[in-house]
């Protein structure tokens, strides 16, 4: 499969506000690659590195050095992320907007056509389960339905990338369920999707590839049976790899 997501010895060094202390590094020499219609999870601790490296790739930060690319391009050039979608961790929408009218905002900033729109917006209202919520305001949606529509936004240019950023954090059961079942139908489609994520067991159920990353390096990469190889689950081998249990053993 064709690589659409790559970072080379990619470092990001963020300048100490007090001169006399050295710069604070946030990568050190990431390698990734995610390749086209699978689903990768992109895992570490806070403060990891996971919100920086997506900070890169959607060009709200240069690289220090090294690389990034999407789709082949280069990601300091605009053309580059205009196949992506993207959802923040933390939201915010006006919330006097009913659903489609967000919807149709963000339709207006792509451009597209009347017919487009309408139909684009059917489609994804009916992927994330919001027909019957369409045109309520989005203040009175639940946290989780408030997800579901952040992500039919970022869905609303038909975008073969999607990055989000923790999608099910706060979510209850039923919701993170709910955003495990669109990404595998994103997949299903042929969608490639990018996430981090702290709920493992939601990784662990819908990741063909996943990346541990632990204080700005890249500590693993692979399946999800390779990386959990000889430990009960995934997060048990994630403890493994960040040092966890031998932190406690000190």
């Amino acid at each position: 499969m064709t690589v659409i997501l790559q970072t080379q010895k990619l470092r990001v060094e963020y300048r100490n506000r007090d001169f006399r202390q050295a710069n604070k590094v946030a990568l050190l020499g990431l390698d990734l690659e995610v390749r086209a219609g699978e689903v990768f999870g992109f895992l570490g601790p806070n403060g990891a590195g996971k919100t920086t490296t997506m900070n890169v790739l959607l060009g709200f930060i240069p690289p220090t050095s090294g690389s990034a690319s999407l789709f082949g391009i280069d990601v300091r050039q605009p053309i580059a992320r205009q196949r992506i979608g993207y959802l923040p961790e933390l939201t915010y929408y006006y919330k006097f907007l009913t659903a489609e009218e967000l919807l149709r905002f963000y339709a207006k900033i792509f451009g597209l056509s009347r017919s487009e729109t309408d139909r684009r917006i059917a489609d994804l209202l009916k992927l994330v389960e919001l027909e019957h919520a369409s045109k309520r305001p989005i203040k009175s949606y639940s946290k989780g339905m408030q997800q579901r529509v952040g992500i039919a936004q970022s869905l609303i240019n038909n975008p073969d990338l999607l990055i989000l950023d923790e999608p099910t954090s706060g979510l209850d059961p039923l919701g993170r369920m709910k955003v495990r079942e669109i990404i595998q139908r994103l997949k299903d489609e042929g969608k490639t999707v990018f996430f981090s994520s702290h709920e493992l067991g939601e990784v662990e159920a819908i990741c063909d590839h996943v990346a541990i990353v632990h204080q700005g390096e890249l500590k693993a990469m692979g399946t999800v049976a390779e990386i959990s190889a000889g430990h009960p689950n995934l997060e048990q081998a994630f403890l493994k790899v960040v040092g966890y249990q031998n932190a406690a053993a000190s």
